[in-house]
Parts: C-alpha cells; structure tokens; sequence
C-alpha cells in the first residue's frame, strides 16, 4: 500500500512538472519581457565575456566588468527602480542571438551592430555606441590600411559581419574565422593571419593589454551598436529607449565612456560622448 502510494505521489509530480513545463503555458520568448521584469526586478542581459573595456570577466573576483555591463546596470535601475537588477549571461557574436530567441535571456547588449539583415530576426533599441571597423596588426607590420590585405589571411569571429566588410575592401583577402576574439587573437600572435579585424572600440581593448600590437588605417566602416530584444516585444524597446535616453541626458553616460576610454592610447573618447 505504501508503495503504491508512493508510485501514485512521483506520478502525480512528474505529470504537474510536464503541465508546468510546456503544456498550454507560453514559450519564454512570447512572455511579456517587460512584465515579467517588474514582477521580478530582474532583466537578464547577454553580454560579452572576452572583450577588454567593453565586457570581460575579472579573473579576481569572477564578476563581468567593463563598459557595456556598467551600462546595462544603469538602464536597468532607470528601467526598475533602486532595487533593479541586472543579472548577466555570457553570450557569443555566435549564441547570443538563439539565446535570446530561446528565451534564455531578455536582452542582448554584446557589440552588436543594428544590421538590416538583423533585423528581420530581432528587434533593436536605439544606438547606444556608434564604433567603427579597424585592423589590429603588429607593430611592424607594413600592413596600413584595410586595402593592403589583398592577398592576406585576415582573422575574424563567427557570427560578427566583420569578414564581410573586410572583403568589400580587400576582396582577394583569405579568411580565418574563429569562435571568439579571445581565439581570434591567439591566432594573431601565433602568425596564423597578419590582421585581426572587428570594430574598434573592441581592437582598442586588445591594444591595451598587448603591447605590440597597434590599430592601424581609419575606421572603414561605421557601427551602431544596439541592444537586441526579442520580436513581439515593443514595450519592453521603448522602456529601454527610454532608460538609455536618461542615462544620457543625467551624464552617466558620458562618465562610463570616460571611465572606460578616457587613457586609451589612439582611441579618441570625445567622438563618442553624447549630450556635451
């Protein structure tokens, strides 16, 4: 009797956990985003983990730090309240778009560029960083411009547009795409292409902690980063649009940019501050 008993109480759970899981119930990517935030005081954010002042993981204390996820901190207490909190999912140029689909989390705020192309899978905040395409290459390497990577091996990362712009201007160039820019790097110093590309506020960051290796030729491109929510889900942009232009009017805005860029070596901060 017990032991029927018992039989009869895992099934009962296991058919509460299927209802529960999926049955009638909406998949997580067709919730109201913004709804369930309040509820929770929580937006769940897709960030970058590999990517020096913009967004990386702080071996001493195991912390995402940098640029994006001081931002994102910022709109979501404007979004939230006092209390708000901005919790934080490593994504890549190449998972952070199925991650949000699967609803995995609420927003993207990983250097992605507002790209037509995009946005038929997703929506976009307004920009919040306008960057711009450059190489990084050896110091003396007598590569000084995009155009001189015909007949080059250029490196780049799946799931970004880079490689794509870089043959617009370098047709004849030979491509290397790796996982993540923390590989795309490695490959460069190893000598396995001569230019590592991608935009340049991210070449900035691996300048920076890699003497020896310079950003080289203007910018040849220009890139609006936006943050990226799901389709479906127009209250939830607008409030981050909202929250993004507060964080810019009040200052805070341009106070994280000189925090994260102000003593960057050729990387000119004041291009980038907004509401002077």
């Amino acid at each position: 009797m017990k032991r029927l008993k018992y039989l009869t109480l895992i099934f009962t759970s296991l058919l509460l956990a299927l209802v529960l899981s999926g049955c009638g119930s909406k998949p997580l990517s067709d919730q109201n985003v913004l709804t369930n935030a309040k509820e929770s005081k929580t937006i769940t954010w897709g960030v970058k983990a590999d990517t020096r002042l913009i967004g990386l993981i702080d071996v001493k204390d195991g912390k995402e730090k940098g640029f994006e996820i001081d931002l994102a901190k910022a709109i979501t207490k404007k979004m939230l309240g006092k209390d708000g909190k901005a919790k934080f999912v490593t994504v890549t140029s190449q998972s952070r778009i199925p991650l949000l689909k699967n609803g995995n989390i609420d927003a993207i705020i990983a250097t992605m560029t507002i790209t037509p192309e995009r946005q038929k899978t997703i929506d976009f905040s307004d920009s919040y960083f306008d960057a711009g395409q450059s190489i990084l290459v050896k110091e003396n390497s007598p590569i000084k411009k995009v155009e001189d990577l015909n007949d080059k091996t250029i490196i780049g990362v799946v799931g970004s547009n880079s490689v794509e712009n870089v043959k617009k201007f370098a047709p004849k160039a030979r491509v290397l795409q790796l996982p993540d820019y923390a590989q795309a790097l490695t490959a460069l110093k190893s000598g396995q292409g001569d230019a590592l590309t991608t935009d340049n506020v991210i070449l900035a960051g691996m300048a920076v902690n890699n003497p020896g290796y310079v950003l080289r030729g203007k910018a040849f491109t220009t890139e609006p980063y936006g943050i990226g929510v799901n389709k479906g889900q127009k209250d939830f942009r607008e409030a981050i649009n909202k929250a993004l232009s507060e964080v810019e009017k009040d200052g805070t805005y341009n106070k994280l940019i000189m925090k994260w860029f102000g003593n960057v070596p050729g990387f000119n901060y004041k291009e980038v501050l907004r509401h002077d």
